[in-house]
């Protein structure tokens, strides 16, 4: 979206900021809330508070103080925009992707700064993180909900440095995970639905996290280590209370022999196993990427004995033989390449925070206390989804000047080998016929 575009959307992006007025009393913080949102979306170089302030002329201290100490309400203002995306972009086939992202800073003041592995610089580094929830449905893709990440020694427990970053009582030390899950009760809370998640290794490791997405009714997807055990065999566990050979009472339940002991995933199947499929996940510049993939029925190891069945699946990367490992809770009538679809959606978080931090100033932040911090979360929030809006408006109003396959051929007919998709709905248990799933399951098809 070049210079001259954004200048035109001027009206629509007033007409959008106005929805949130409700949220804030004062008619400077009303101003001040169109300021920093139409400071990110400006062609600025640096989208921080002093130049936004100074490009639009006014005090870079008030718009510093508008963040700080105005009273207005962001938790309404991240209610209000969770609303808007349901009313415009609600899918029953929607997948949330958990996903965090680092902001590298300097010194040691900044709310949850320390030195931890920062994703922007690829190696350990002093650096601010937040977890987010991501929202796709159909072609359209944005974020929804987010929340700082506060390391537990050198933060939750300093009560001298909490002060000064001005961090409330009741924010304390949680492991990502749970962020994770915080933020996707709360994004239901406030009416947001989607029928799938899916997330990496970090959250598909934990079982807990697992349990709970399924326990919401939300059939998950997600990357685990290649260290993860188990079983692809249920086996035999003998319960608490059962008397042994030596005559004591078993404690906790046990496995019934030995050579059941759980192995990992990366070494279930030394030779033979479920027979390799081929699929191609999506087409490149270099041309389509390819993975081999094969899946089984897997009991995971929960301390020693096996927990309920999932569904494994182990995919190849043809060229670079990469391998990755998903569980998933769906049933066995989902198709395999319903599951390689959503897992392999990760890729749209991704984009919203290369779009985030390239477009819209999400890293540029300089400010330190914990309200200034997260305030700025949630407008830079607003900012990409505007920006997310306005680019899928702009792409289907490309798309309306070029003809459909079929037209001037004599109908809607379709090319021999194209695949004609239709989404399932894990919720319906049936297949619908509009959905992001739809448009893109031929992303996945099976190879001939």
């Amino acid at each position: 979206m070049d210079i001259q575009e954004l200048r035109r959307l001027r009206p629509e992006l007033e007409r959008y900021v106005k929805k949130f007025d409700d949220c804030i009393k004062t008619r400077p913080s009303k101003e001040h809330l169109r300021t920093y949102i139409n400071g990110q979306l400006s062609p600025l170089a640096s989208k921080s508070i002093e130049p936004i302030a100074l490009e639009a002329r006014v005090p870079p201290r008030s718009l510093q103080e508008f963040l700080s100490i105005h009273r207005w309400d962001e938790e309404a203002v991240a209610r209000r925009h969770r609303e808007l995306v349901m009313q415009y972009h609600s899918d029953p086939n929607a997948i949330g992707i958990i996903d965090e992202t680092s902001f590298a800073k300097k010194g040691h003041k900044t709310a949850g700064v320390q030195r931890q592995y920062c994703g922007s610089t690829g190696k350990i580094d002093n650096c601010v993180v937040s977890v987010h929830l991501g929202y796709a449905a159909q072609d359209f893709h944005t974020l929804i909900d987010g929340d700082l990440y506060l390391p537990e020694e050198s933060w939750a427990e300093d009560l001298g440095r909490r002060r000064e970053a001005r961090i409330p009582d009741g924010v304390v030390y949680r492991p990502k995970w749970k962020i994770a899950l915080d933020i996707i009760n709360r994004s239901i809370a406030d009416g947001v639905r989607m029928s799938w998640l899916t997330a990496d290794e970090l959250y598909g490791r934990v079982r807990q996290f697992r349990e709970t997405v399924a326990s919401l009714g939300i059939t998950y997807v997600v990357e685990v280590p290649a260290s993860i055990t188990g079983w692809t065999r249920l086996p035999k566990v003998e319960p608490a209370g059962t008397v042994t050979e030596s005559g004591r009472k078993l404690k906790k339940p046990r496995l019934s022999s030995e050579e059941q002991e759980p192995r990992p995933v990366s070494k279930l199947w030394k030779r033979g196993g479920p027979s390799w499929q081929t699929y191609k996940i999506k087409d490149t510049d270099k041309g389509p990427v390819v993975w081999e993939v094969r899946e089984s029925r897997f009991f995971c190891n929960d301390d020693g004995i096996p927990g309920g069945e999932e569904r494994l699946i182990i995919a190849r990367e043809v060229l670079t033989g990469e391998v990755k490992y998903f569980l998933s809770c769906a049933g066995p009538e989902v198709p395999l390449k319903i599951l390689l679809y959503v897992a392999f959606s990760r890729w749209r978080i991704e984009r919203l925070f290369e779009d985030g931090k390239g477009e819209v100033g999400f890293d540029h932040f300089e400010v330190r206390n914990y309200r200034s911090l997260m305030r700025h979360l949630i407008l830079t929030m607003l900012s990409l989804y505007f920006l997310c809006e306005q680019t899928d408006r702009l792409r289907e109003k490309k798309s309306e000047l070029v003809p459909s396959p079929g037209e001037g051929r004599g109908g809607g007919t379709t090319r021999s080998g194209d695949v004609t998709a239709r989404a399932y709905s894990p919720s319906r248990k049936s297949y619908g016929d509009n959905s992001a799933l739809a448009r893109k399951e031929r992303e996945s098809c099976l190879l001939s």
